[in-house]
């Protein structure tokens, strides 16, 4: 716990004086692309859940796909209650959601999250756009509570209607098993694969109820 709280200050710190400070008053995280397949195209990655240190995560993750790939990434964090550091905790502190007006991608990992009217309005307006998602383990459950993007989606169904898939459970046991990759036959050479070798995570994996015959499944988890 010490050493989550420790990264998150530091992290705080590094926001608040870093040379990435924007309109959001050094809320979100920027990362310049470079030369690659993604030059030109931004991706917001949201972070936000109190279980596993997306806040931590997401900027490993934008730095690679800028670095590696060339794509303009900016991070977005969970605030405390007066905007002074970075809190997974708060259901409600998402800050920069903004940042979706003119992004290509988003990339979530949130948990329960309450955004503010004002921040969710961000989101509506990029679904709308019919732009892509990519949704990471608790995207499932991203948002929750009495909110709703535009008049069609609540918080809470979020996950379903945009993802395919509501929280449901706990494949293995919870906080003590591990799970690993495998590859469904016949999807080792789809391009979404291509250099992605044997995944091994030391956490159980989430269970599915809602799939149809228009998902395709590339990796099921042991």
């Amino acid at each position: 716990m010490k050493r989550a709280l420790l990264s998150i200050l530091t992290l705080s710190l590094l926001l608040a004086g870093s040379a990435h400070a924007d309109h959001h008053a050094g809320k979100v995280l920027k990362f310049k692309g470079g030369e690659g397949p993604g030059k030109g195209k931004k991706i917001v990655l949201v972070s936000g859940d109190e279980e596993y240190r997306s806040e931590e995560s997401m900027p490993m993750l934008g730095k690679i796909l800028s670095q590696t790939h060339g794509f303009d990434c900016v991070v977005v964090f969970s605030w405390d209650k007066e905007g002074k550091f970075i809190d997974p905790n708060h259901s409600q502190g998402l800050i920069g959601l903004s940042e979706l007006n003119d992004a290509d991608l988003m990339i979530i990992g949130t948990r329960f999250r309450q955004p503010v009217p004002e921040e969710a309005a961000h989101l509506t307006a990029f679904m709308n756009k019919g732009k892509p998602v990519i949704g990471i383990r608790t995207a499932t459950h991203a948002f929750n509570g009495k909110g709703s993007f535009g008049d069609s989606i609540s918080y809470g169904e979020w996950g379903r209607k945009i993802l395919g898939e509501q929280w449901v459970s706990h494949h293995g046991k919870h906080k003590s098993q591990g799970g690993r990759s495998v590859v469904v036959e016949g999807k080792a050479d789809h391009a979404v694969l291509n250099g992605v070798g044997e995944i091994f995570v030391p956490s159980d994996i989430y269970g599915v109820i809602h799939l149809t015959d228009q998902d395709e499944i590339l990796l099921l988890g042991a």
